[in-house]
């Protein structure tokens, strides 16, 4: 079926002729499925001229559709060599390679077929499958550097598929590309308008760039959509919690739990605001909390150790502060206040070790924000150009 979607055109580009007339009576005949009557016509084609790559490409189709697989791939690599910019060739080989599940092969055959003939919609959507198909195989592993280019291709293909802007926009939120997954959701959002996962994405698409604001009226939005989502109304507090509405962000965060008590997230979070009021028993109430769901919570060990230091508890914010790093040992926040505890006790040299340890992964984090940001330079126009899991 694959096949079919282009054999019409195949023989209407010819001058008026013999030959020419066989080839449009085999593609009629191939097309009402007397495959007998078009290979006839076809024979007749190639015994006056054997070299006729038109003739022999669909005599390939009809191989094909006699489930003759073998003798038809033979029959479009004849054709490509007579004739290598012929691009119903290459997509019909390449459609034949997926329909026998050889993606590998099919792709360069696809891409060449494009590259000759831009409008070949075939050889496209199969192209955009198998690049999809590709990508999501490497996010499955978690590797995200592996699907961006699969995703990105497919993109250009594809600049109005829905799907495949929502899928490279998750790829580039895993990645840290905040402009690009914002570009990429804000065009999953004109095509598909009521995606309310890509306006949750978009939302944290936002809070990575640090663009608070757009970010709250992402997560409003969807809030609203959905009233009863306790991770909604998690992220529309962390949004209110960066823009320093701490009443509001108390009253999302506890909402969230309200709807999901066992979570852990909005706990930390409402420990974190505790924390900064300095109301310290509060926050180490809310970091117990979340340490109740999860007992290896970085952040909440992390935060119970900074609320040991405030209180001059130093032996329990060295206990609690490590356990942190054994948890997270990225945890930069959780390396300074160790190095800050262990001055206080005297213990210098570790002490200087841990705030050496919390200057390199602050080092490591600009770095990385730097990689970000050359990566965006060196594919990001693309994404510039077109319009604007949970």
């Amino acid at each position: 079926m694959l096949l079919f979607s282009s054999v019409a055109s195949v023989a209407q580009v010819a001058k008026p002729h013999a030959d020419e007339s066989l080839l449009q009576n085999a593609t009629q005949a191939m097309m009402a499925g007397k495959l007998s009557l078009a290979e006839k016509d076809l024979q007749s084609v190639l015994r006056t001229a054997p070299d006729d790559y038109r003739a022999i490409d669909l005599l390939g189709v009809v191989r094909v559709l006699q489930q003759r697989a073998p003798e038809a791939e033979e029959l479009f690599l004849r054709a490509i060599r007579q004739k290598t910019d012929f691009a119903p060739a290459r997509a019909h080989l390449g459609l034949l390679y997926v329909q026998n599940g050889r993606m590998d092969d099919a792709i360069p055959q696809l891409r060449e077929a494009i590259q000759m003939d831009p409008s070949r919609r075939d050889a496209s959507d199969a192209l955009v499958r198998l690049l999809q198909e590709n990508a999501r195989t490497a996010v499955e592993s978690r590797d995200y550097p592996e699907a961006l280019p699969w995703l990105t291709e497919a993109e250009k293909l594809a600049p109005d598929n829905p799907q495949v802007q929502f899928e490279l926009g998750t790829v580039e939120l895993q990645m840290s590309l905040w402009e690009d997954a914002v570009a990429a959701f804000q065009r999953v959002l004109k095509l598909r308008a009521d995606d309310q996962l890509a306006l949750y994405n978009l939302g944290r698409a936002f809070m990575g760039l640090s663009r608070f604001e757009e970010a709250r009226q992402q997560f409003a939005r969807y809030v609203e959509a959905h009233p009863d989502d306790d991770a909604g109304h998690c992220a529309l507090g962390m949004t209110l919690a960066a823009l320093e509405r701490a009443p509001e962000a108390r009253q999302q965060f506890e909402r969230s739990i309200v709807l999901a008590p066992e979570q852990t997230e909005s706990y930390f979070r409402l420990g974190l605001l505790d924390l900064n009021a300095k109301a310290l028993d509060d926050a180490a109430t809310n970091f117990r909390q979340a340490l109740i769901h999860d007992s290896k919570h970085a952040g909440a060990l992390s935060g119970l150790g900074r609320v040991a230091f405030e209180q001059k508890r130093y032996s329990d914010a060295i206990d609690l502060l490590q356990r942190a790093i054994v948890s997270d040992e990225s945890l930069r926040e959780a390396h300074y206040y160790l190095g800050l505890t262990l001055v206080r006790v005297g213990r210098k040299e570790e002490a200087d070790s841990q705030l050496q340890i919390a200057t390199r992964l602050e080092h490591d984090e600009a770095q990385q924000r730097r990689r970000v940001v050359l990566i965006q330079n060196g594919r990001g126009s693309d994404h510039q150009s077109s319009e604007p899991q949970k």
